[in-house]
């Protein structure tokens, strides 16, 4: 069994895969900016039995992530894995969306990443073994408004990862991307939400997005199929790098990569019953 820590547990992926890994017998160490305020999974845990310890960390912090891995290393041993799990979205265009929300998306999406790599890689490059798993998306590879600044954070994330793989498999840990489509998460719903402040009145593309997800949504991915996965990632020793998950993935990685990037920039820029035309096409 392995000793697991998993960032942003507080709902959707994270808190799913807590459970999951810790159903599964791994020695679980979720953490969260504030655990009293996301109680679920300490009761279903402590309810349950389940091994799993719920510790305060905030990946936008430097300290913090310092201090807390570095606690449970102390308290408890080496870990084995870290699931690089906690990440935000904002919508927006790039013209529109403030550049403090962009700074926001990158410090969580991609600088809380590194932290807790740079955090977790001497002990495991000591012991020559380990495994990282950094949560990207579809969006990692595929760039849509109004969420091009969240895509921005995710080709960031693929992009070290693919880098941080190369240097890693010198010391024998695993560098493994894991790539969700569209997740019942409460992220997903936001996305959704064509009400309230902030929408474009410049731009249809936040609309059509929203109309998007919310048809989506109703067969969209659980996030418990993505913590399958990554219990299926920790417990084999397979050294391949990406793992699209969701019924949806694969069908949104081959439709972009069926267009030359001309036609995606165009296929974006058409009016609103011609993109809804070529989005039911390409799924």
């Amino acid at each position: 069994m392995a000793s697991v820590l998993i960032t942003g547990c507080s709902k959707g992926i994270g808190l799913a895969t807590a459970l999951v890994l810790g159903h599964a017998g791994h020695t679980v160490y979720a953490t969260m900016r504030d655990p009293k305020g996301s109680p679920e999974l300490a009761q279903t845990a402590e309810k349950e039995r389940l091994p799993i310890t719920i510790a305060a960390m905030d990946v936008n912090s430097d300290e913090s992530v310092r201090d807390c891995i570095a606690s449970i290393q102390k308290s408890h041993g080496p870990l084995d894995v870290l699931v690089n799990n906690a990440g935000v979205e904002r919508k927006g265009s790039v013209e529109e969306l403030p550049i403090s929300e962009v700074r926001a998306i990158m410090e969580t999406n991609y600088f809380g990443p590194v932290r807790c790599i740079q955090a977790v890689m001497p002990e495991m490059r000591k012991r020559r073994s380990g495994c990282i798993i950094n949560i990207s998306s579809v969006a990692g590879h595929i760039s849509s408004p109004p969420l091009t600044a969240y895509s921005a954070s995710k080709y960031a994330l693929e992009s070290l990862s693919e880098g941080l793989a190369q240097e890693a498999k010198v010391f024998n840990i695993r560098v493994v991307i894991v790539e969700p489509g569209i997740t019942q998460t409460g992220m997903a719903q936001r996305v959704a939400e064509t009400k309230g402040e902030g929408i474009s009145a410049i731009y249809p593309h936040e609309r059509r997005m929203a109309t998007l997800f919310t048809n989506s949504l109703p067969n969209a991915t659980p996030p418990t199929v993505v913590a399958e996965k990554i219990r299926e990632i920790i417990e084999s020793n397979s050294w391949k790098l990406r793992y699209p998950v969701g019924a949806d993935a694969e069908g949104y990685l081959k439709w972009r990569s069926s267009m030359t990037d001309e036609e995606w920039v165009n296929q974006g820029a058409v009016d609103d019953e011609t993109w809804q035309r070529s989005i039911a096409a390409g799924k």
